[in-house]
């Protein structure tokens, strides 16, 4: 229940939060007070879960299984054509210009995640893919790695209609501003603007 002087929001409010390390506290703990929400029980056996004690995680009381945060791998991929970005818009959700995104399925790897999404959201093939960086997102529960790579063929796109309402190139200096430095997504196009990716 809410407290005098305190009201529920939105968990977004986090990405505009500053400082950056404030807003990444507030949802790194929504995002573990949803995974302790959703562990009051076993899976595989049905019993109570409680606090495993030594680390973040939760164990069985009746069969020991030890169960830890949900932690979901994703990619995402600046897509270059020489002085040209490949950038997208989501159908639902965040409306703001990104890069093609996706999570890893079992049994791949993050380069085939790469190929695999960039086909999948545009139709387009990729090439010479080389790591950015990661950043935790606990907003999706997610563990984000950006990679660049180049355009192999056809620059042409064929939107994944589905779950993208719109793609489109945009030269280095007309790139769209991002309203969020504190994403991976901002910093990948940042130094793709500065020449330096």
């Amino acid at each position: 229940p809410e407290e005098a002087g305190y009201s529920f929001l939105d968990a977004d409010l986090f990405r505009h939060m500053g400082p950056g390390a404030r807003g990444f506290g507030g949802i790194a703990g929504a995002s573990l007070s949803r995974w302790y929400g959703s562990r009051r029980f076993c899976g595989r056996c049905g019993g109570a879960l409680v606090p495993y004690g030594r680390e973040r995680a939760m164990v069985c009381e009746s069969c020991g299984l030890v169960e830890y945060p949900k932690l979901s791998p994703a990619v995402i991929v600046g897509v270059r054509d020489g002085d040209r970005l490949l950038l997208t818009r989501y159908l639902q959700g965040y409306r703001h210009w990104a890069l093609v995104a996706g999570y890893c399925e079992v049994g791949e790897s993050l380069e085939q995640t790469v190929a695999r999404e960039v086909m999948e959201e545009t139709g387009l093939n990729v090439k010479n893919l080389s790591y950015f960086a990661s950043q935790p997102w606990p907003f999706s529960d997610s563990l984000l790695m950006g990679f660049f790579c180049d355009l192999d063929g056809s620059d042409r796109v064929t939107l994944q209609q589905d779950e993208l309402s719109e793609a489109r190139w945009f030269l280095r200096g007309e790139l769209p501003v991002q309203p969020s430095r504190a994403s991976l997504t901002s910093s990948m196009i940042e130094a793709f603007g500065r020449g330096e990716a």
